[in-house]
Order: structure tokens, then sequence, then C-alpha cells
């Protein structure tokens, strides 16, 4: 990792930013730490999904940008697993660049996508942008853990205890629980769990709410669903009630 810059204006008065580039491709991961160096960003490399997740725990960045063909946790998995954690900025690499894939990287989460092979100028170019546009510092870090009584969380690793037994959810499941327990003892209306949980209110059905609350109840405990601390508030929603 290149060293932390002082923070002052350079030539196109922005302030250095610290980049996390996570890339298979030593050479592609390379070339997008040198170009950005040169900008007079500080860039830390990775060279897998887990790597960088690793990296924005121990040193959460201004911006990251994430390659979509990687073996074992892809492009995709890693952004689901960095959105769980922060919303910090960040820009897809792909070498596919038809419209589904765009769309998708968006819905997902990301903030800007670039195809290879991308032209240099344009690459520093967009990550300036999304610097511009981006939340102070410190202000979009989430938790990695959550912890009561009952429930724990471990938000990076998708790990999950309830009652002290290990539970496994689908990724659906687990961005249910986690909109539950970040917004506790408050009601969330059908709607409001379409979007934080599917991405869109429009589209999909709000009987799915109703359908994975119901999962995520049994999940949690089998025996006695009903012993779940989500209630259901007839005719508003429902309620993390835990903690």
């Amino acid at each position: 990792m290149v060293g932390n810059p002082p923070q002052v204006p350079y030539e196109n008065g922005m302030n250095p930013a610290h980049v996390l580039v996570i890339d298979d491709d030593a050479d592609i991961r390379g070339l997008v730490a040198e170009l950005l160096g040169r900008a007079g960003h500080s860039v830390e490399q990775a060279e897998d999904g887990h790597a960088g997740l690793r990296a924005l725990h121990e040193t959460p960045p201004d911006l990251i940008v994430l390659d979509v063909s990687m073996p074992d946790l892809d492009g995709w998995q890693t952004l689901e697993r960095i959105r769980d954690l922060t919303e910090v900025p960040v820009m897809m690499l792909t070498a596919r660049g038809d419209e589904l894939e765009r769309v998708r990287g968006l819905k997902a989460g990301a903030d800007d996508y670039v195809v290879k092979p991308f032209g240099s100028q344009e690459l520093v170019a967009r990550v300036e942008a999304l610097l511009r546009r981006a939340p102070a510092p410190g202000t979009t870090v989430r938790p990695e853990r959550y912890g009561d009584g009952r429930l724990t969380i471990d938000f990076a690793q998708r790990a999950v205890t309830f009652d002290g037994a290990k539970v496994s959810l689908t990724p659906l499941e687990f961005k249910l629980l986690a909109a539950f327990v970040r917004h506790p003892r408050q009601v969330l209306s059908r709607d409001q769990l379409l979007e934080l949980v599917w991405g869109d209110a429009h589209g999909v059905s709000s009987d799915q709410v109703k359908l994975y609350v119901g999962y995520l109840r049994r999940k949690l405990v089998p025996e006695n669903p009903a012993d779940v601390p989500i209630e259901t508030v007839r005719g508003f929603g429902y309620r993390y009630s835990g903690g």
C-alpha cells in the first residue's frame, strides 16, 4: 500500500483519496494503481474478494475499484458484502459491456461501471467524479457486528447465531434480518422493506415480504417461530423488538 499523502489539494483541486483496488489480474490491478497513484491518490491492492474485504475492515477506503470476474468470491458477491458494511462508492470493472450486465451492477449497489479495456484518462476522471459525489469520510461505515441478548451477526462473514445456535440464511433472508436490526424498534412498512431488501418497491409483490419474514422466523427458531422478536404490526408492517 502506498503511504497516506498529506491532505492538501493537488492540481485538480481535490484532496487525495485512499482507493482500494480488488482484482485477481495483477496486470490490471497494477495499472489501475499506477494511474490513480499518478493522480495523487493512495492505493491499496487486493488480489481477490476475501483479501479486499479484509482490507476494507483494516483501512476503510474512500472508494473501491472492484473486478466482476474473480474466482471463489466474485465481484457480485464481494459487492453484496461491501454493501452490508458501508455505502463507500464502488466502481465495477468488467470485460462485458452489454446493457443487462451494467443494469445488474447498478441495481446491486455499484456506483459506476467501466468496461475493459478502458482509457486511462477516463478511468481517473470517473473515479474522481465518484469521489466528488461521495459523502464525507466516516459518515457511511456501518458496524461490522451486531449483538443483543439473543442475536449476534457478523456482517463481513455473514455469520448469524440466535440463542447460541448457528443459523444458515439465504442472501435475501440475511438482508431482511440486517434491515430489521439496523432499524430496531422501528415499524418498517412492506414498501420500506422491499426498498431495503429487494432494492425496489416496484415489480415485486408485497406478499414476498410476508413470505420471507415467515422463512426468517422459522430459520431463527424452528421449533417455535412465534418466539422470534420480529413483531407483525397489523396494517403497518413489521418491527424488530430485540436488543
